[in-house]
């Protein structure tokens, strides 16, 4: 185990897991079905750590923005959260869905209402219910992470929003689909539009670690103010946990032992409350669509540290 001392942090750990990283054979494939995505190089790799009160570690490529994807849907769900409370849980479920992300099986069965926030056809609800309560959803998404991760440059990437919406069809099938049982407000283009842009935010392992400190700090955001309650922090973290990683939660949940979301960018955050949040970035995925290098990485962590919720 390596101890994390005052003087240097999570530094330390941090270059001794990217070395590992560095040594390991296979990196996965890009999220080839959306061609902006599908260029990037699976051998890149960064990682960062976040403490509570703003200090960063970061190794690798740490600085380098990249495709957010699926990992918003963490703060669109604790933005929604904060204003409309239980009963959000109305409209979208809380258990793990063991289909893939983009799976349409299960709507019907359910009468329209989602598993949970994280496969796509849940965070479609809860990007349809942020945007009637602020008008905006993404703009209110990106202005939360511009605050949290102190980056005011920080801002959507055009090309693959526009690569997005050209092979979204899954994503407009869902949302007609909830639609006919009354589970979207808006109309469906506003709402794919919304979901297209929220989905495209380019940011850096530094930004996101930063912007996650609040799940660290039991709903506190980053100037002090109460974002969440520290039940409504837990029941994000916990589903974090148990949905986080696509049908793949049960396998993240064992190697690692960390609240945690993914997105098909090669991004994932994890948790430890009340010590830090990481974010962790390497593009070629795995067949459930985690990064490989990412899911190996924090797995290190955990072992290294001793830091899991377990």
């Amino acid at each position: 185990m390596v101890t994390v001392t005052p003087s240097k942090g999570f530094q330390p750990v941090l270059e001794r897991i990217a070395e590992e990283i560095g040594r390991t054979p296979g990196h996965g494939r890009p999220a080839d079905y959306i061609p902006a995505l599908a260029a990037c190089d699976p051998r890149r790799f960064g990682m960062a750590v976040a403490e509570p009160d703003g200090t960063v570690y970061g190794v690798g490529d740490w600085r380098q923005p990249f495709s957010a994807q699926s990992v918003t849907k963490v703060f669109t769900l604790a933005l929604d959260l904060a204003r409309e409370g239980d009963a959000l849980w109305e409209h979208v479920g809380r258990e793990p869905s063991g289909n893939p992300f983009n799976s349409l099986v299960q709507l019907e069965y359910e009468n329209g209402i989602p598993r949970n926030p994280f496969i796509n056809a849940g965070a479609l609800v809860v990007t349809d219910r942020l945007h009637t309560r602020t008008g905006d959803a993404a703009g209110e998404l990106i202005a939360f992470l511009r605050a949290e991760s102190g980056n005011p440059g920080l801002t959507f990437d055009r090309e693959v929003a526009a690569s997005e919406a050209a092979h979204g069809d899954r994503n407009a099938a869902l949302a007609h689909f909830m639609a006919s049982y009354g589970n979207i407000d808006n109309p469906v283009p506003v709402l794919l539009d919304q979901y297209v842009r929220q989905c495209s935010v380019a940011a850096s392992c530094a930004d996101l670690a930063l912007a996650t400190g609040f799940l660290a700090r039991h709903g506190v955001r980053a100037d002090g103010t109460r974002l969440l309650s520290r039940s409504q922090a837990k029941q994000v973290n916990a589903v974090m946990l148990t949905c986080g990683t696509y049908d793949a939660a049960g396998e993240f949940a064992y190697r690692v032992g960390l609240p945690g979301k993914s997105g098909v960018g090669g991004g994932i955050i994890a948790v430890v409350p009340g010590r830090c949040t990481l974010c962790v970035w390497g593009p070629g995925l795995d067949e459930r669509g985690n990064s490989v290098s990412g899911v190996a990485a924090l797995d290190r962590f955990t072992t290294l540290t001793g830091l899991s919720v377990f």
